[in-house]
């Protein structure tokens, strides 16, 4: 068998710097640190970091007042900053600060009296976060048959944005819908898909159709993960999304002989190479890695660490 392995896959700037910020804080602070919502979207993560000592909720009146708190990478809603202030939380912001990107042209349009389409997947962590930002001026579409059905009080003041994680095809499709209707909207000055996704995304789009399946390391709960197996099927070829090697199943390899290996943005390189390390043993298979594009990019960790933690650890 051969194995593609592409390059980009996995950890993103911004979820090395949650991941980063999450163990920086239990070292300097000790457990239990609380994460508000699951510090990136893959359950691999997720376990590795209760081990540790952190807690994820979902609720701030689970963390006992002046307690230690992290805000996901996904980012949160203004509410729910103050709420963490009125608990005395000590509140650690991990937004990635593409997410943070988009929070401010929330704001920035919701000033300038805009209506904004938020284009994104309902009930998604990003999502929530950045509808708190101005929720009387933001109108959510999901898909181009949504456009149709969009009623606006003022259509002359109208923008979009988009959920950092989305399929760079699908979000273009809606954006077409919406120019369509109002030919008068505008959208942020640079798009808000991030650079990551992107890059997974072409790097699929390019090496999919020289596979016979794609394997795409990941959660079902992670959009950007999710992304990459639609889009492998809509190349043609079969893709699975798998946390790990004990979720594949012998029946997906009847008659390949090449196969696509990635991860999403959110999933380790330990669970790419526990994959690699099932089709070597089981299939003798022969890895290829294929880089379509370097990155470069670092975020910097949060302030609350850089001014409080780093010199404790």
């Amino acid at each position: 068998m051969k194995v593609i392995l592409a390059s980009p896959r996995g950890f993103c700037a911004g979820v090395n710097m949650a991941i980063e910020s999450l163990d920086l804080a239990l070292q300097a602070f000790g457990a239990p640190v609380y994460v508000y919502h699951e510090i990136v979207h893959n359950k691999y993560v997720v376990t590795t970091f209760k081990e540790k000592g952190a807690i994820f909720i979902d609720d701030l009146n689970e963390a006992p007042e002046g307690s230690t708190l992290l805000f996901s990478a996904h980012g949160v809603s203004p509410e729910i900053r103050q709420m963490a202030k009125d608990r005395k939380l000590f509140a650690i912001d991990a937004t990635c600060p593409l997410v943070t990107k988009v929070h401010l042209e929330a704001i920035r349009f919701a000033k300038q009296h805009y209506t904004i389409f938020l284009i994104g997947h309902e009930g998604h962590d990003e999502v929530i976060g950045t509808m708190g930002e101005a929720p009387e001026a933001i109108i959510l579409v999901e898909s181009a048959e949504d456009v149709p059905n969009l009623q606006v009080a003022d259509d002359s003041k109208l923008a979009y944005l988009t959920q950092t994680t989305l399929s760079v095809d699908d979000a273009n499709r809606i954006i077409g819908a919406l120019k369509q209707r109002f030919p008068q909207v505008i959208g942020p000055p640079k798009e808000d898909i991030c650079y990551a996704t992107q890059n997974r995304q072409e790097a699929v789009r390019i090496l999919a159709t020289d596979a016979d399946l794609v394997l795409v390391l990941g959660s079902q709960n992670s959009s950007n993960s999710q992304r990459l197996k639609e889009l492998s099927r809509e190349s043609g070829t079969p893709g699975y999304l798998l946390d790990g090697a004990s979720d594949l199943k012998p029946e997906w390899f009847e008659g390949v002989e090449t196969v696509l290996v990635t991860a999403g943005a959110s999933a380790p390189e330990e669970v790419v190479q526990e994959c690699l390390d099932y089709l070597v043993e089981k299939h003798g298979a022969q890895i290829t890695p294929h880089s379509i594009r370097e990155e470069q990019v670092h975020f910097p960790l949060p302030r609350e660490l850089r001014e409080k933690a780093l010199p404790k650890a």
